[in-house]
């Protein structure tokens, strides 16, 4: 799977779509639901259920970042299905504070 920015991903199993921000340097598996995810323009694999461990949702407008490979990915249609990179859980990006203007 080449994450390369612009590129757009659709989940197997749910709702959720993405767009990368910022690509990886090496080649990884970029999941949702626990089951990789497909092109934006490929077809949906038959018969693939949500798992357990990787079904606490994704929320749109949200940006996701992964710290060990560098990936960052916009979800631009929420889901039932979370988000991972080979295996590993996404965590939504916190937005930076703001310094105060007194």
């Amino acid at each position: 799977m080449e994450l390369k920015p612009g590129s757009r991903w659709k989940s197997a199993v749910c709702d959720t779509e993405v767009v990368v921000v910022r690509a990886v340097k090496d080649p990884a598996q970029l999941e949702c639901g626990g089951h990789p995810m497909v092109a934006h323009n490929g077809e949906k694999p038959a018969g693939l259920a949500i798992s357990p461990e990787f079904s606490a949702g994704t929320q749109p407008g949200k940006r996701f970042a992964d710290e060990v490979s560098g990936l960052e990915i916009l979800a631009t249609k929420g889901g039932a299905g979370s988000l991972s990179i080979d295996g590993r859980a996404i965590g939504a990006k916190e937005a930076k504070k703001l310094p105060a203007s007194d």
